[in-house]
């Protein structure tokens, strides 16, 4: 199938920057673990005739004519987010994941509220609270952290709930390795009034597919992207639990509000409907397995790091996700790493990591996610493949190190960034990067 046959008739660049971004998707190891790769189905509808419409409200309560398929589709999404999630009410309209956020935030806080969640540093999200947010600048923002070992410090976590009386908590993060605790959550705002948010984005597609403990039972209101593990469009639902609507019966009228017309115009009807076909899809045996193999790929891309010498925050993980801390080779080298393997044909980010002797700009680690490789059917003999390239990589750079001063650092990563196009040692990897990605193709049935 010709998919950019027009694109490429009426605009060649953007035709060929589209084709360059499907080739170096197709040559390289997708390890950002916030990226995945969807289906045919989830694309097409992307490109659908739905991008024509205009559905500002809700089904039956539309603000314009010509809803009654739409309507039904949006009722589609619904109704399969309920039953995979098992939860009470569900709105798909969210735009992403840090719009979802913050309405919730307006649906149960007003300006100077006490709010807490986990620090950006210590793994949790901008829109949880942290200080470069809106939501850091218009609420009283309490921020939890991990121990040294990269575990919640639960017990930080209930002293500060005790001490602000928070409004709302959340739980939840974008470089979190382990299980979250929920139930301890749980206990703790329960004891101190507060309501409870837990924002699965990272891990919704694990937990529809039983591999990581939902968080229904425990919380009020649940919040997710329609990426990442979920392999669906960028989009974000809200969802209320059981628990949330029994504390609060307006709860739901209060997020429908909240999203239209507190924050958002009309929905993006395109999205709506590749969510639909995305939680279809989740719903099936085959995307149980492909759950599940995705956290068998993170375990054995961790261990096969330690055996490589790399060290790990806690030592492994739980989820899709590996934390490496490279703070030893030197503090701030998670820069030089991202870049190198980036290089190599190898795509992660760099992050902080625990105790981090740096700065979030120049961060000491590097996060790694197995989503995306697993989506192309690469297995655990790949991910110990993967982890030596790795590991080569680092030894060919670990000489580098993080100058002091803000110039001398820009000046030196530029310089970096010249050397590593004569790096032999990464141009013999990137050659083993792209036999490893032949073998298994990416949207073969593009022809462009």
């Amino acid at each position: 199938m010709d998919w950019l046959s027009e694109v490429k008739e009426q605009d060649g660049e953007i035709f060929s920057l589209m084709k360059n971004e499907l080739d170096r998707q197709r040559s390289s190891i997708e390890l950002i673990p916030s990226e995945n790769f969807t289906s045919s189905a989830v694309m097409q509808a992307m490109g659908s005739v739905l991008t024509n419409k205009y559905s500002e409200g809700y089904p039956g309560k539309r603000y314009y004519g010509g809803n009654e398929f739409i309507d039904e589709i949006e009722k589609l999404a619904i109704s399969r987010a309920k039953s995979l999630f098992k939860v009470e009410y569900v709105n798909v309209q969210p735009y992403s994941g840090s719009p979802a956020n913050m309405e919730v935030y307006l649906s149960l806080c007003s300006a100077g509220d006490v709010v807490m969640g986990q620090s950006l540093t210590s793994g949790g999200h901008l829109t949880h609270g942290w200080s470069s947010s809106a939501t850091g600048k218009l609420f009283k923002s309490i921020q939890y952290g991990v121990k040294i070992d990269g575990y919640i410090n639960l017990e930080e976590v209930r002293e500060l709930a005790e001490k602000n009386k928070p409004k709302l908590i959340w739980v939840g993060s974008t470089a979190y390795v382990r299980k979250l605790p929920f139930k301890e959550f749980a206990e703790i705002a329960d004891s101190v009034g507060a309501y409870l948010a837990a924002d699965i984005s990272h891990i919704s597609g694990l937990v529809i597919a039983g591999v990581h403990d939902s968080p229904v039972n425990y919380v009020d209101i649940v919040t997710t992207t329609t990426h990442k593990t979920l392999r669906g469009p960028r989009g974000a639902m809200i969802m209320i639990t059981k628990k949330g609507i029994s504390k609060d019966p307006e709860l739901p009228s209060k997020i429908d509000k909240s999203v239209f017309p507190g924050m958002q115009g009309g929905p993006h009807d395109h999205i709506t409907a590749a969510i639909a076909i995305a939680l279809k899809q989740a719903s099936t045996p085959e995307f149980v397995s492909y759950a599940k193999q995705v956290v068998a790929n993170a375990k054995a891309l961790a261990s096969s790091l330690m055996e490589q010498g790399i060290k790990l925050v806690t030592k492994g993980t739980d989820n899709h996700m590996v934390l490496a801390d490279l703070s030893d080779i030197s503090p701030g080298f998670g820069v030089f790493a991202q870049e190198a393997l980036d290089k190599a044909g190898i795509t992660l980010n760099k992050n902080t990591v625990p105790g981090e002797r740096s700065s979030p700009f120049y961060p000491s680690g590097i996060r790694m996610g197995t989503p995306a490789v697993t989506s192309r059917g690469m297995k655990e003999s790949e991910m110990k493949e993967i982890a030596i390239y790795i590991a080569q990589v680092l030894s060919s750079i670990k000489e580098n190190k993080l100058p002091e001063s803000k110039e001398e650092r820009l000046a030196h990563i530029k310089q970096f960034r010249e050397h590593l196009n004569e790096n032999d040692e990464i141009k013999k990897i990137r050659q083993s990067v792209n036999e490893l990605t032949s073998k298994f193709p990416l949207y073969s049935n593009m022809e462009l």
